[in-house]
């Protein structure tokens, strides 16, 4: 067939044969013309601007702290002289690592997940996190206690892991010196989430769209899902300064997600201020703490709203986040041995 008149979704699958098979080619001349550089820190990860991911925002931002101390950082490269690295869960090109790591660079990888329990169904990648694991790492960094132990029960035993949470750019994500008052106006509470996964708690939002007084709160949801909502205040997803603007207005934050080990919503929004009302799932506990209060099911998340109202100040005044450059400490701490 005259690629002229080629359909379009044959073409495009053409054009990514070609780019996997070139990748190879590709690595092996990057690979040399790295010998004789040099990096105080190798990073693999796929990087993407814009709304994205949790894992890309905070890397993102230890990257830019990290720089911001002088130290140089190269992304999916580790140059002859660089002697460690940093790769991030499933989220590069595993063979390009290979092509690259070395014995005399200390290897460490940034686990979240399990995946498979985050997303809800097991399509092999947990497997092969473990596997690069097993056969790269000096020492992982995961991002809670829930993740650490949730790969045990899997019988996956990640090689020298050490808990870290996330945290967030707080140039970008930070509270206000004075806030609205309550009174005359309605309770604004907000969701969040970059992914459409379901697990991420659209069926709450959807209980709350049908049953939430909405007279007495302003439910606000920004990011993507598949729900269609009647009265609940959509926005879509939006970038991360609009979004802490966003965060700063409101009063509390909602975090109806299933398994997530260490949601950078929820951290964007205690950054910001916001107490949480959690489900009782993955990590929320351990990064809400005493700022915030549980829930099982949508239909106890009123009262929890009631209750988180009436203690909003004390709740507030909970809120305890690890800085930017603390948890940046740690990460040099591991990535040096």
């Amino acid at each position: 067939m005259d690629l002229g008149t080629k359909p379009r979704a044959a073409w495009v699958r053409v054009r990514r044969g070609v780019g996997r098979a070139a990748r190879p080619v590709r690595t092996n001349v990057d690979w040399l013309a790295s010998r004789r550089g040099r990096a105080d820190l190798a990073v693999f990860h796929e990087f993407v601007a814009g709304p994205w991911g949790g894992g890309n925002q905070f890397l993102r931002a230890l990257v830019d702290e990290l720089e911001g101390r002088g130290l140089t950082v190269e992304v999916n490269t580790i140059s002859g002289g660089t002697t460690a690295c940093l790769f991030n869960s499933f989220n590069f090109d595993f063979e390009r690592l290979r092509r690259f790591a070395r014995t005399d660079v200390r290897m460490v990888h940034r686990v979240d997940g399990p995946i498979g329990e985050y997303r809800g169904f097991d399509d092999g990648t947990d497997s092969r996190i473990a596997s690069v694991n097993a056969e790269l790492a000096d020492a992982t960094i995961v991002q809670s206690r829930y993740s650490l132990e949730a790969h045990r029960r899997l019988g996956i035993a990640l090689r020298d892991p050490a808990v870290i949470p996330n945290t967030v750019d707080p140039t970008v994500f930070h509270p206000l010196v004075s806030r609205e008052p309550l009174a005359g106006r309605r309770v604004r509470v907000i969701a969040t989430s970059w992914s459409d996964n379901p697990n991420k708690g659209a069926d709450v939002l959807a209980w709350l769209d049908r049953n939430l007084d909405h007279d007495r709160f302003e439910l606000t949801f920004a990011g993507r899902t598949a729900e269609r909502f009647e009265r609940v205040r959509t926005l879509g997803a939006i970038p991360s300064p609009a979004l802490a603007d966003e965060l700063r207005r409101q009063d509390v934050y909602l975090a109806p997600s299933r398994n997530d080990p260490c949601s950078n919503a929820v951290l964007e929004a205690l950054a910001c201020g916001l107490p949480v009302a959690y489900r009782a799932s993955g990590g929320h506990p351990e990064l809400v703490g005493e700022a915030g209060l549980p829930f099982e099911e949508a239909e106890e998340v009123p009262a929890v709203l009631d209750r988180l109202v009436a203690e909003l100040e004390d709740r507030r005044a909970a809120i305890r986040l690890r800085p930017l450059a603390e948890v940046a400490d740690r990460y040099l701490e591991v990535l040096h041995g």
